[in-house]
């Protein structure tokens, strides 16, 4: 495998260097001749840059500037500063966890039950539906708490 990476990139990179040193004798005798800009259409440049620059200058109109009015409004509060109070951190175990606990275990309860040729599988894919289910409901309820 090596030996065939190798020899393709070999035979690229070859590939690349002779297309790009080909030799092109007609693109390199004519694009290597520049003639020259004769005076007189220099002179004739400079002359309508300054004419541009003096119709520029000419027709610019000053910048009107406007007062600037400041609005200041002052608000005296006569009562003493005090934190917001923001409702105490509910702490324990939410009812989406205690929902998927409870799901998981009485699924892999009834799996187990279910399924009497494997009662491992049972109560593995039972545990599974029912920590799902549980925490879904749970979920739903911390929700209507106003935990989430």
């Amino acid at each position: 495998m090596k030996k065939i990476l190798y020899s393709t990139t070999v035979v690229l990179a070859a590939a690349v260097i002779m297309t790009s040193c080909k030799d092109n004798n007609t693109l390199a005798s004519g694009a290597a001749q520049v003639t020259p800009v004769p005076a007189s259409e220099y002179a004739e440049f400079k002359e309508w840059k300054q004419q541009q620059q003096q119709n520029t200058t000419s027709y610019t109109t000053p910048v009107k500037t406007r007062p600037v009015v400041i609005h200041k409004t002052y608000v005296v509060n006569r009562t003493a500063p005090t934190a917001a109070v923001q409702p105490a951190r509910k702490k324990g175990w939410s009812k989406a966890a205690k929902g998927g606990v409870i799901g998981a275990g009485t699924g892999a309860a009834a799996g187990a039950l279910l399924v009497k040729n494997n009662r491992a599988l049972g109560a593995v894919i039972g545990g599974i539906v029912g920590g799902g289910v549980g925490y879904e409901i749970g979920r739903s309820k911390d929700k209507q708490d106003g935990r989430y």
